[in-house]
């Protein structure tokens, strides 16, 4: 799921784009120079689906025409991805499937090499530990879990919940968490309760999508860099600060957090297939990255465009 098609989230509908699925632009030689452009570089944050619903019936909570774009298979995301050097991708199971993560790990095993995967279980299941090592054979590394203010908070005293963290330490996966800013105060009380928890936080906590990067959340969001298993996604630029490519207004909250966690805990993430609607484009995404921020090092970007997602999905 996405930043902008949470169903828990209040801003959902506001940010979920109806335009249809957006040609590839490979025509901009700025962005695409063979001197940054480096091979092998990892997406950390990926929606894929298909608009095959009998064979992958989607959740009752949902309706067919919610599915927007109407398709963003695999084959549609090599499309963007292939041509700027990104050859891996972390998969993120999309909210239309719900718990059924079937879709995700097929496509984990019919690109075993491209893909790893961050599946959706029902922590209230008295098996749920059996399921998550179950998932890991398939390639799945991550759990999605929709981190509002209220369910956070309900999350640091929750026993089904602290099984699931508990489990994801042991098994070597990811809590990853759609976070608002203000739930992040009691991330840091989950945190501190389970430290040896590998923790990803979307989407910079969504910070800037009002369009202001307030202090008090990215303060908030530095504060958890105390903690040694928390790690950032540099992500979802279309939707955040000032929504408009080269996405320069960024620059100074990557180079924050930056030096609050090191590069080897940042990771970039494209949020497709958002990124790639309303005249935005992948290409312009990473060139955020490899070339739009004075004060990256060539460390820097190779931690945040591969190193890192390499050590949370891959290891």
């Amino acid at each position: 799921m996405s930043l902008t098609s949470s169903p828990l989230l209040s801003t959902r509908r506001t940010f979920l784009q109806a335009a249809a699925f957006g040609a590839v632009t490979a025509s901009m030689p700025q962005l695409l120079r063979a001197d940054t452009a480096a091979a092998g570089d990892i997406d950390a944050h990926v929606h894929v689906w298909t608009p095959d619903t009998d064979r992958y019936p989607i959740s009752k909570k949902y309706k067919k025409a919610d599915m927007q774009p109407a398709s963003f298979t695999p084959e549609e995301l090599f499309a963007h991805s292939k041509p700027v050097g990104v050859d891996r991708i972390v998969l993120i199971q999309m909210s239309f499937y719900e718990f059924d993560n079937q879709y995700m790990l097929d496509m984990i095993a019919k690109y075993p090499k491209n893909f790893r995967g961050v599946a959706i279980v029902d922590e209230t299941k008295p098996d749920v530990c059996n399921t998550m090592r179950e998932l890991k054979k398939g390639g799945v590394t991550g759990f999605r879990v929709y981190a509002n203010r209220e369910a956070t908070e309900s999350w640091v005293d929750s026993k089904e919940m602290g099984t699931m963290w508990k489990c994801a330490a042991e098994n070597g996966q990811a809590m990853c968490l759609l976070a608002n800013p203000d739930a992040l105060p009691a991330v840091k009380k989950l945190c501190k309760k389970y430290p040896d928890t590998r923790v990803v936080i979307d989407h910079f906590a969504r910070i800037g999508v009002s369009g202001r990067m307030e202090e008090a959340d990215l303060k908030n969001l530095c504060d958890l860099a105390n903690f040694k298993n928390v790690y950032v996604k540099t992500s979802a630029f279309y939707a955040l600060g000032k929504k408009k490519a080269p996405y320069t207004d960024l620059g100074p909250m990557i180079l924050r957090l930056r030096d609050a966690y090191g590069a080897n805990r940042l990771m970039w993430a494209s949020d497709c297939p958002y990124q790639v609607e309303k005249g935005h484009t992948y290409a312009e995404s990473i060139a955020l990255i490899r070339d739009g921020i004075d004060g990256l090092t060539a460390d820097d970007k190779a931690w945040i465009l591969r190193k890192t997602a390499e050590n949370v999905y891959w290891s």
